[in-house]
């Protein structure tokens, strides 16, 4: 127990002679902040002032996930800039977004314009904090490294579900004061990152990467996105629909989600330093399945009230699963043979994942109508039994290490070889006069 607990405590402590990732670990504090916040809030927000129904909320995804289609050619023009530069403008284009939401909505239209804007700036930062967070780490550290700033993000991200469950049980709160904290939060986010010291950018020319060497990587995003999606937009319907649930009911869920996910990121951090990232994602996809046999039998099986207490404890595990998204990222790091080829990959993976999830939450809001919730998640369930499959296809640890060890031998082998050749040049040389 004693040991458990040291490792928890050093999972929190920060590198003190690491000032990069130190600020970047602050940046995870104002992000997790912001964060809470909005997840607490929007999907009230949408039904409290606009009233919509399960159909018409999977239409909203559309647009509200349409910058997550076109994030790979923001950061490809985006890409001189180096990915610390480009995470700030992130920041700030989501801070944009918050201020609009909160004060500037008097329509619609209106709102689904700054939807898009904060959706923009959250996409963006998306496939670079893991791409920064390895940059700044050495490659045995990858899973430790980002779990930690998982960490931090999520500690954070019950310090927002807190502010809004406080603020909307006793102090009045509105949306509006609720989204300028999330701009205001994510302002600071960008100026942390201002405040970092990256090394230099490398000059490339824009272009949209896609490789056959990840196809394994992009079809998982795929898949994972699109069950990601009905977890997304409907299992927080679920509850508002047919629970009841307020935002600050949500925020103390949120709470518990964020605690749970705390645990689990250092969980899956080690797993992926262990065992490697074939038996995290393998694991996660069974889990999956059963969470959304979980969310279409909970009415069917048990009394309403009991059902909730189910559909609620799917929605946590299910929330918190998302720390496995960070051994996608540390898989293509690893099979990467230049770490330039990381961040465009991760960006075309999500940007995939989104042209796929398009039609999710639209095809999810009429099957929906046509034969309830439940039908939504039993077919969820089809896209975790497609994520398992496509794990096993996953390079084993053991696998990557020796490929890894190859690479370096021949790296090496290449410089000494040149080593050689340029000796060679300067021996050859005639001597000089001894005039």
């Amino acid at each position: 127990m004693k040991g458990l607990h040291q490792r928890i405590r050093d999972g929190f402590r920060p590198d003190h002679h690491d000032r990069d990732f130190n600020l970047f670990l602050v940046v995870g504090l104002c992000a997790g902040l912001a964060g809470g916040i909005y997840a607490s809030v929007f999907n009230n927000y949408l039904n409290d002032l606009y009233r919509l129904t399960a159909e018409a909320r999977g239409i909203v995804e559309v647009p509200r996930e349409l910058p997550g289609v076109l994030v790979v050619v923001a950061l490809a023009l985006l890409s001189a800039l180096g990915d610390v530069r480009a995470a700030a403008l992130g920041m700030l284009a989501a801070a944009v977004g918050g201020i609009g939401l909160g004060l500037l909505s008097p329509t619609f239209g209106l709102m689904m314009v700054w939807m898009m804007m904060y959706s923009l700036g959250t996409h963006i930062t998306m496939p670079l904090s893991p791409s920064i967070g390895m940059a700044l780490s050495k490659p045995e550290e990858f899973g430790a490294r980002l779990s930690r700033y998982s960490a931090y993000v999520l500690t954070a991200t019950i310090g927002g579900f807190a502010v809004v469950w406080v603020g909307f049980r006793w102090l009045g709160m509105t949306y509006a004061v609720a989204f300028t904290l999330v701009a205001a939060f994510y302002v600071l986010a960008a100026f942390l990152l201002a405040a970092m010291k990256p090394r230099r950018p490398e000059k490339r020319r824009v272009r949209l990467f896609f490789h056959r060497r990840y196809l394994l990587y992009y079809l998982l995003a795929i898949v994972n996105g699109a069950r990601k999606q009905v977890f997304l937009t409907f299992a927080p319907w679920v509850l508002i629909k047919e629970f009841g649930l307020g935002p600050d009911v949500f925020a103390l869920l949120g709470v518990v989600v964020a605690i749970v996910a705390i645990g689990m990121r250092r969980v899956v951090g080690v797993a992926i330093d262990r065992l490697g990232e074939r038996v995290a994602v393998s694991v996660e996809a069974v889990l999956l399945i059963a969470l959304c046999a979980g969310y279409a039998f909970a009415g069917r099986l048990f009394p309403h009230d009991v059902a909730f207490y189910v559909i609620a404890a799917c929605y946590v595990v299910d929330a918190s699963t998302q720390a496995v998204d960070m051994a996608r990222s540390t898989y293509v790091r690893r099979i990467a043979p230049d770490a330039s080829e990381v961040t465009p990959t991760l960006s075309m993976g999500l940007s995939l994942d989104h042209i796929v999830a398009f039609s999710i939450p639209v095809a999810g809001g009429l099957l929906w109508t046509a034969a309830g919730y439940p039908a939504v998640f039993l077919a969820a369930a089809g896209f975790g039994a497609m994520n398992f499959l496509l794990s096993l296809r996953m390079k084993s640890r053991s696998t990557l290490a020796a490929e890894a060890a190859a690479r370096e031998t021949a790296a090496s082998e290449a410089q000494r070889a040149e080593g050689a050749r340029v000796a060679a040049e300067i021996g050859a040389e005639p001597p000089l006069s001894a005039d």
